[in-house]
């Protein structure tokens, strides 16, 4: 087990279910402190790869993943491994695809997509998930997962 993520950690969440997960803009400088040991980059082009375990997820800003159920199966990963890593998601600004990926995981926790997205904007960023079709993705996410639909 790695040592989990500081609390006062800029930009890390703390789900329902304890597991903590950092979001982030790769635009902007890496915050100081802890490293993580998985990222899932949310971009358009195959980042250069970090210094720990990273996964890549092909999204576009202010779109969908290209491939969904891919997208799922690797947000879940990441979820699951959140448990005992400190797990990082990240798109360019760290809003729209970050906080529809965070919405995603509080949907793997068991809540409804509008809760979901409600919860992300209170306790990571007020603009996440920034488009119609980013919040019918979380829907998706909910169906494939048998959560509840409301």
């Amino acid at each position: 087990m790695t040592e989990p993520w500081n609390i006062d950690t800029p930009k890390v969440i703390t789900l329902p279910s304890g597991r903590r997960i950092r979001g982030r803009g790769l635009r902007y400088d890496m915050p100081g402190g802890q490293f993580p040991t998985l990222a899932v980059h949310l971009t358009d082009h195959r980042p250069p790869a970090p210094p720990w375990e990273s996964l890549w997820i092909p999204w576009r800003d202010f779109w969908l993943p290209t491939d969904p159920m891919e997208a799922m199966r690797t947000l879940r990963t990441a979820y699951d491994r959140a448990a005992d890593e400190r797990v990082e998601i990240c798109c360019g600004g760290g809003g729209g695809r970050t906080g529809t990926a965070l919405s995603a995981l509080c949907v793997f926790e068991g809540m409804n997509p509008k809760d979901a997205v409600k919860w992300v904007r209170q306790n990571y960023h007020s603009r996440a998930v920034e488009v119609p079709w980013q919040r019918r993705f979380i829907r998706q996410v909910a169906g494939a997962t048998g959560s509840r639909q409301s």
